[in-house]
């Protein structure tokens, strides 16, 4: 459930629901808020889960549990990912350093089920695990005047390397700013307050210093699209880290973890069996359809959307690594064709730290 419904509301907010919690679709023309974070600046009302991680051993634990090596000093954040012995993905997170605790924020949904899982395996460590979801408001502000826009209502200097985060104030409530790594393909940070101060620093977000246009899901995706991101419900989910290009995510350096094995050797073979790349089509596709390559299935798309920035159909897909031919892809029982692009789609003022590397 969003911390905000009453001020979601005012707004003429349409829902929908994603894990079982209610977030927001949009607030109506979509598209229209699309050109203007890309253009200006956005914000949203991010749908985490919060994990904290207490205890004298919180870095080692979770550090051997995923697949990035967890930071040691207060102010920093990771990207990583937790996978299951096969070395397909069951849930990413960010990790953040704060000092006696980390924050660990993951998909809706995926909170709870994580903390059940590693509460089973902490054994004899000095290690606390608690869900935190309802205490925390976190609002995304993404565009090519966030720096400006964070800056102009912000106690203290932005901070400026990718998931590195600052304490200070907003108005009378005190908040955390994190930089993102670039998710929209433009330059974004993260405000993270109590939830009892989130009405407030929402309402200094959309209205104070410079204006930001808030932003629904919908959006979200076609910006995320547009950026060449993939996402966890729609890419990630049951995937091998390596069929995604996923880079940023694993630290083939670091000590064993669950899954590194299998990531190491299709690490070391290479390259995967599949890739996952960037098509324009004449057509826009649903989630799942068949991608061919003359009279062979050589893939799937996993998500699509009419590009507002390209005035054209876009989809990120999954094909066998070796496919160069030409592409077409199944619509309502009809092929239509398909022309692979390089990633992102958008050029903006960032670049997305996910962006597929092979």
């Amino acid at each position: 459930m969003t911390v905000l419904a009453s001020v979601h509301d005012d707004h003429d907010a349409t829902y929908t629901e994603r894990a079982g919690r209610r977030i927001v679709a949009h607030y109506g023309r979509p598209e229209r808020v699309h050109r203007a974070v890309r253009n200006v600046v956005g914000l949203i009302e991010h749908a985490y889960g919060v994990l904290t991680i207490s205890g004298a051993d919180r870095i080692d634990f979770v550090d051997n549990s995923v697949s990035n090596r967890i930071p040691s000093a207060d102010g920093q954040g990771v990207y990583a990912l937790l996978l299951d012995p096969q070395g397909r993905i069951e849930t990413d997170m960010y990790v953040y350093n704060a000092g006696e605790r980390l924050l660990v924020f993951t998909p809706p949904g995926e909170a709870a089920p994580l903390a059940e899982e590693w509460r089973e395996k902490t054994f004899i460590q000095d290690v606390d695990i608690a869900v935190a979801t309802d205490e925390f408001g976190t609002f995304g502000i993404h565009g090519p005047k966030a720096t400006e826009k964070v800056a102009s209502v912000f106690s203290e200097q932005t901070p400026d390397q990718p998931l590195s985060f600052v304490r200070g104030g907003m108005g009378d409530h005190g908040v955390t700013v994190i930089r993102t790594d670039g998710l929209t393909g433009e330059e974004g940070y993260e405000v993270v307050c109590t939830a009892d101060a989130a009405e407030e620093i929402f309402d200094t977000l959309e209205n104070r210093g410079m204006n930001a246009a808030p932003f629904g899901y919908q959006t979200w995706n076609s910006l995320t699209l547009e950026a060449g991101t993939p996402l966890f419900e729609s890419e990630l989910d049951s995937e091998v880290p390596n069929t995604l290009g996923l880079r940023n995510a694993v630290d083939f350096e670091k000590g064993c973890f669950v899954g590194q094995e299998v990531v190491s050797r299709v690490e070391n073979r290479g390259r995967p069996s599949n890739r996952l790349v960037g098509l324009t089509v004449d057509s826009e596709p649903d989630a799942g359809a068949a991608v061919f390559a003359g009279d062979e299935a050589v893939g799937e798309v996993t998500r699509a959307v009419e590009s507002p920035t390209r005035e054209e159909p876009i989809a990120l897909a999954r094909v066998a690594f070796d496919t160069d031919s030409d592409l077409t892809v199944r619509v309502d029982g009809t092929e239509v064709e398909a022309r692979r692009v390089e990633l992102p789609f958008v050029n903006g003022t960032d670049q997305s730290a996910r962006l597929p590397q092979y």
